[in-house]
């Protein structure tokens, strides 16, 4: 008999991010990936009004936090990941690939990130348990060098390789970010049986849907992506991509997310005055 996730989803408006929460309800043990820690770039204050959410349905539902799992590092908002360890625990885990992505934004930045500043680093087809929910990793570079999807029993968590349907593929232009090595990681994606669901780390509600979503299926994916339906070939994938990729602009919190999330989370310290700083590369990028 097939193992069922309980999968609760989390929306964060202001970077149109999804967080999820995974739980073995027999074992009461659970994940949360993708966990967003709010922050206004006009202030550059942070809150944690969101993970606060988390926080609570996984005291209502009383649960152990076990993993706190990101799929990539993202450019788009900040990981609250510190913050949900302080409070509940928990292990901070991604890609070994996260070196890759250290040492080219290490440089940038002037900072001493390390792969150690994460828990625990995933190799590809590393299988672990949430609870006794059977787990494993899937690497899915193309989008980032780093980027993992993780497969928990009947679904698969997919971060920014694809979006709903009707909205395509990520993004191809970071830094050893690949449109073909992004074509390859879904192609193994797709693989999988037409009924596996999908869980998406975004959506940004294209023109013609009134809702957000969050969960697709392999099936729908295959026949309706967009960008990456059944009979797309790798070069138009990659032509497309790179067209498409070059009219974008740089996400909104890129600058501050990149020093963060490569660090697991973990905020500047404190200087002499008791404020800490951000540090961002000017006329870089």
């Amino acid at each position: 008999m097939q193992q069922i996730a309980d999968i609760q989803a989390f929306f964060d408006p202001q970077t149109h991010s999804f967080s999820y929460v995974v739980a073995d309800p027999v074992r009461k043990q659970c994940a949360v990936i993708d966990s967003v820690l709010n922050f206004d770039p006009v202030s550059a204050t942070t809150t944690t009004v969101l993970a606060d959410q988390i926080i609570a349905y996984i005291e209502q539902q009383q649960l152990q936090l076990q993993w706190i799992l990101e799929t990539h590092v993202h450019a788009d908002h900040l990981t609250a990941a510190q913050y949900l360890k302080q409070k509940l625990g928990g292990c901070i885990a991604m890609s070994q690939q996260i070196a890759r992505v250290q040492q080219r934004f290490a440089q940038i930045y002037q900072l001493e990130a390390k792969p150690t500043d994460f828990d625990y680093l995933f190799a590809d087809q590393e299988r672990f348990y949430i609870g006794e929910l059977a787990a494993y990793t899937l690497a899915t570079p193309g989008h980032t060098p780093a980027c993992l999807s993780y497969v928990v029993a009947d679904a698969i968590f997919v971060g920014d390789t694809l979006f709903m349907p009707d909205y395509g593929t990520a993004r191809c232009d970071f830094p050893d970010g690949d449109a073909a090595e992004l074509y390859a990681s879904i192609q193994k994606i797709y693989q999988f049986p037409a009924q596996t669901r999908l869980f998406l780390c975004h959506d940004y509600l294209p023109l013609g849907r009134e809702q957000y979503g969050y969960q697709t299926d392999v099936g729908r994916q295959k026949q309706h992506n967009i960008h990456i339906h059944q009979g797309i070939a790798l070069e138009d994938f990659v032509a497309m991509r790179q067209q498409r990729d070059a009219q974008l602009s740089m996400p909104r919190l890129m600058l501050m997310a990149l020093p963060i999330n490569m660090q697991a989370g973990r905020l500047p310290p404190c200087e002499d005055n008791g404020i800490a700083y951000l540090k961002i590369p000017l006329n870089y990028f």
